[in-house]
C-alpha cells in the first residue's frame, strides 16, 4: 500500500490558504454558508482541470471514488453536482478573480529571472483572443451562430514564463480590440498583436501612450 501524500494535496501546498481567505472576507463569500466553503469549491476547480472532467455529474463521480485519498485535502464530505452547480452560480467570482490574481504576481515573481529568446530591457507581452465553442442547446445566452455557441477568451501572456496577466471572456462576436482599454500599460514593454487590424486599433486606442506615426507604419507593412 502507497504511503505518503497524494500528488494533488502536494500541488495545492503553495496555495496561501490565509490570502484566499482575506479575498472570501472582502466580497463576504462565507455569509450563509454552512458546509461547501469556498476554499472547498476551489479545490473542486483545480481538481476537476487536472483530472479531465467535462461535466459536473463526472467531478461527483470522481470525488467520490477517492473520497478517502482527499479527505486531508479539506473535501470531508460528498461534493453533490447540485451543491457545487449553486456554489458556481451565486459565489462572487471576484473572489477568485482576486485570488488568481495573487497567484499570477508570485509566479512571475518566480519566473521573472528565466531567460528568454532575445535580450530585452523591458518585459515583453503577447495579446490574442480565441473563440471556445460551446453548445447552444445548455449555454443559450452565449448565441454565436444560428446553431452554435460560444465565448471569446481575452489574454494578455507575460513572454518570459508564459504567464497570463490578464484573462477576460466576452462575447464570441466580440472584436479582438475590445479589451484594450481594460489592460494596465506598462511603461517600456513590448506588446506583440497578430492582426493587422487590431494593431491599428492600438494606434488608435493608445495614441497617447505610443508613438502613434511608428505604430501604424508597423501596421502597414502587414499583410492583409
Amino acid at each position: 500500500m502507497p504511503i505518503g501524500r497524494t500528488v494533488f494535496a502536494q500541488f495545492l501546498d503553495p496555495i496561501p490558504r490565509r490570502a484566499f481567505e482575506r479575498c472570501v472576507a472582502r466580497y463576504h463569500g462565507a455569509h450563509r454558508v454552512h458546509s461547501f466553503s469556498c476554499y472547498n469549491q476551489l479545490l473542486c476547480l483545480p481538481f476537476a482541470q487536472l483530472t479531465y472532467r467535462d461535466s459536473l455529474r463526472d467531478i461527483e463521480t470522481c470525488l467520490r471514488a477517492l473520497q478517502p485519498k482527499l479527505y486531508h485535502t479539506g473535501l470531508r464530505g460528498r461534493v453533490p453536482r447540485s451543491t457545487l452547480a449553486d456554489a458556481n452560480e451565486t459565489r462572487d467570482w471576484r473572489i477568485y478573480g482576486d485570488f488568481a490574481q495573487l497567484l499570477i504576481h508570485r509566479a512571475r515573481v518566480l519566473r521573472g529571472d528565466e531567460l528568454f529568446a532575445v535580450e530585452l530591457a523591458k518585459t515583453a507581452y503577447a495579446f490574442d483572443a480565441t473563440t471556445i465553442d460551446l453548445c447552444l442547446a445548455l449555454f443559450p445566452w452565449a448565441r454565436f451562430r444560428r446553431t452554435k455557441a460560444a465565448v471569446k477568451l481575452h489574454t494578455l501572456l507575460d513572454l518570459r514564463g508564459n504567464i497570463p496577466t490578464f484573462l477576460a471572456i466576452t462575447d464570441g462576436k466580440a472584436a479582438d480590440f475590445t479589451q484594450l482599454d481594460a489592460l494596465v500599460i506598462e511603461p517600456g514593454a513590448f506588446y506583440v498583436f497578430d492582426r493587422r487590424n487590431t494593431l491599428v486599433q492600438v494606434a488608435s486606442e493608445w495614441a497617447p501612450i505610443l508613438t502613434h506615426e511608428r505604430v501604424r507604419g508597423e501596421a502597414a507593412r502587414l499583410p492583409g
